[in-house]
């Protein structure tokens, strides 16, 4: 896979905590625990938010909800790279305009 993964894993993490994570300190920990940010695998980021994400987002002082965290899970486990996020449509409408 390429970097789409983990800009949708940064966007998805964010959403689920409601404030915006720092980009470099999830990068960081991906390579903390081996990953190569531009080529993880949907396994890899499926077991990143089961198993880092509350240590990552407990160093922050934040934890999600039990619903939060089965909808990022599903949302991860679920994302396909070929199909533009909502995001990168509405970076291509703003560039066609």
């Amino acid at each position: 896979m390429t970097r789409r993964l983990f800009e949708h894993l940064v966007a998805e993490i964010s959403v689920a905590a409601e404030i915006a994570l720092p980009r470099y300190a999830l990068w960081l920990e991906l390579h903390s625990l081996g990953w190569n940010p531009d080529a993880m695998t949907t396994e890899q980021a499926v077991a990143f938010v089961d198993s880092a994400v509350p240590s990552f987002l407990g160093q922050r002082g934040l934890q999600l909800a039990p619903r939060s965290a089965r909808r990022l899970r599903r949302l991860v486990s679920q994302f396909n790279p070929e199909h533009p996020t909502p995001y990168e449509r509405f970076e291509a409408w703003g560039r066609a305009r």
